[in-house]
């Protein structure tokens, strides 16, 4: 498995937004891909990456570029499509984010949140390092922090 992690541009922003989670999991990622990629456009901090297993877009990832007022950068959302999901396309790709957003970035604290009732995004945060801020649900999400 070969996952990197590709720019959002003109030639691949149409299979970006074709991706799509399971009807299941539209209350844990409501806002359809084609609604990050408008909002980028007036975020000037958002940058927007395709994941991709070789050639094939596998999955979708928003990211912050600048510290937030107490320094940590944010991971707005990271889906995998409905059909990608179980195949380490999520770990490989968190792996290359995490590793670029240190070195790139130079960051060291990185934030992301999930449903409570997503326990699969949880385990993977956790597997990676990522622990909770709270046992308190801030905005509808558990907020978690991975230090570097």
């Amino acid at each position: 498995m070969i996952i990197s992690l590709r720019p959002v541009t003109i030639e691949n922003w149409y299979d970006c937004a074709r991706l799509k989670v399971t009807a299941e999991q539209l209350n844990v990622f409501p806002a359809p891909v084609v609604y990050w990629i408008a909002e980028s456009k007036y975020m000037d901090d958002f940058e927007l990456r395709a994941v991709y297993e070789d050639d094939e877009i596998v999955g979708f990832i928003v990211f912050c570029n600048k510290p937030d007022e107490e320094g940590n950068f944010w991971i707005p959302a990271f889906m995998m499509d409905e059909k990608q999901q179980g195949k380490g396309y999520g770990r490989a790709a968190m792996k290359e984010l995490i590793a670029y957003m240190s070195v790139t970035l130079n960051c060291s604290r990185i934030m992301i949140g999930h449903r409570p009732n997503n326990q699969a995004a949880g385990h993977l945060y956790e597997s990676l390092g990522f622990s909770k801020v709270s046992e308190e649900v801030i905005d509808g999400e558990i907020i978690r922090v991975l230090q570097m």
